[in-house]
């Protein structure tokens, strides 16, 4: 019976005799597997750029409330007693909400003059949540707000003759200082104003995204209900009914936040029983997930393709050494060597040029992985004038997609030398000893 070592010392001297055949081969190896790799490659680091995009100014714990449908199948406004509701469920951290004012009031400061969105917040709720602020400090008095990052530069100053310059303001100049909020109210056709007196304690973070523009002014509900009871409206009462008893208005926006990730779904189930209509980044998360796995599935199967066609090469190459050896094949079971030993011979060279063929093709695809990323935002760019998003990624190789390449590689080489095995095991010994004479 051969040993393990005069085994591979038989393989050993195959792959000397014929370097160039056998370098030729491994390098078709290489070229599948690498391929394989680099066309998968692409699905997982387009998913990994998408999904990081659509999570990067987004909390994966929170859960958007549109609304609650009602047993006739109408959405009702959320309300305060919708709050008391959802903070009771299991897994919930905290509920905030928010009412934007109808009117775009007027800001004074300093001379400077801006318009923007206020809108009244649920502060203890926010800080809750984790509100993110780039400067100062949550609110803690009805009179204290907080600006959006991009404030400032919505401050204008006007001179005597109209024009508009921008003013160099720093954001973290804005803390601390008073600012006048100008309300219009419309009565039997007559507009007078009143000036609300705010002081700036927070300043907002920055958000994740340049083209976001956001110029908020977050207050507090108090002084939403000072302005409500000057303009006449109920924007800081949800709950507040008309004339027939109804609702006339809820919350423009609510969101529910898990305690952890893992609760995320056990929450949206409790909603979704109690008939609250809910959105939260996990659902789209599985939607793209889905999408993509179809489509790595289809990269990894045309790469196998070309795995498949390397593969020929091999085929070629132990039935060539089948034929060039069949005398040492004959002295083999001349001397009493089991066919098994034969067959794992030829089994064994074939894993060996896969196997090979894996490492190089693995080395072979990092290196065009890197390249692809470094290369192909500037081309992209110069050829179709496009700028790319920030940290668009191309391709990625996690290690999951070099173990199923380099499975397949290995499992497609040592089919491929199934035949050619056996083949060896039925050289009839009289006859390859006649050839070496």
């Amino acid at each position: 019976m051969m040993r393990m070592k005069d085994q591979l010392r038989f393989i050993l001297k195959n792959v000397r005799k014929n370097k160039v055949r056998t370098t030729m081969t491994i390098l078709a190896a290489a070229i599948g597997c690498a391929f394989l790799i680099v066309l998968a490659s692409v699905g997982f680091g387009l998913q990994k750029s998408i999904v990081a995009d659509t999570l990067q100014d987004q909390t994966v714990t929170e859960i958007q409330v549109q609304s609650k449908m009602d047993k006739a199948g109408n959405a009702d406004p959320l309300t305060m007693k919708n709050v008391s509701e959802i903070e009771s469920l299991d897994g919930v951290k905290t509920v905030t909400r928010r009412n934007g004012l109808i009117q775009s009031p007027k800001y004074e400061m300093n001379g400077q003059q801006a318009e923007g969105s206020t809108i009244a917040v649920d502060f203890a709720s926010e800080k809750k949540a984790g509100f993110k602020l780039s400067n100062g400090k949550m609110p803690e008095k009805e009179n204290e707000v907080i600006v959006a990052y991009d404030f400032a530069k919505a401050l204008v100053q006007s001179d005597k003759d109209g024009k508009n310059d921008a003013p160099k303001m720093d954001i973290k100049n804005l803390l601390g200082k008073k600012m006048e909020m100008d309300i219009v109210r419309i009565k039997d056709g007559k507009e007078t104003h009143q000036t609300f007196s705010v002081d700036i304690v927070g300043v907002e973070a920055k958000p994740a995204k340049e083209w976001l523009q956001n110029q908020n002014v977050y207050i507090s509900y108090a002084m939403m209900k000072k302005i409500d009871a000057y303009t006449g409206t109920y924007a800081a009462e949800p709950d507040a009914q008309n004339e027939d008893g109804e609702t006339d208005h809820g919350f423009d926006v609510m969101k529910v936040y898990a305690n952890s990730l893992e609760s995320v779904q056990s929450v949206t189930d409790q909603l979704e029983k109690k008939d609250y209509m809910v959105y939260s980044v996990l659902k789209e998360m599985k939607q793209i997930n889905v999408l993509f796995a179809i489509v790595k599935a289809g990269l990894v199967l045309v790469g196998t393709i070309a795995v498949i066609i390397a593969s020929i090469g091999i085929y070629n190459t132990m039935t060539m050494a089948v034929t060039e050896r069949a005398a040492d094949i004959g002295i083999m079971k001349a001397i009493g060597a089991n066919p098994r030993t034969i067959k794992r011979i030829f089994l064994l060279e074939s894993c060996s040029i896969g196997l090979i063929g894996a490492v190089f093709g693995v080395a072979i695809a990092y290196v065009t992985s890197f390249v692809v990323n470094l290369g192909m935002p500037v081309i992209i760019e110069a050829a179709f004038h496009e700028k790319l998003p920030e940290n668009l990624q191309f391709s990625a190789i996690p290690p999951v997609l070099i173990l199923i390449a380099v499975v397949i590689c290995i499992a497609v080489t040592i089919i491929s030398g199934v035949r050619p095995a056996k083949h060896a095991t039925k050289i009839d010994v009289l006859q390859a000893m006649r050839r070496e004479l």
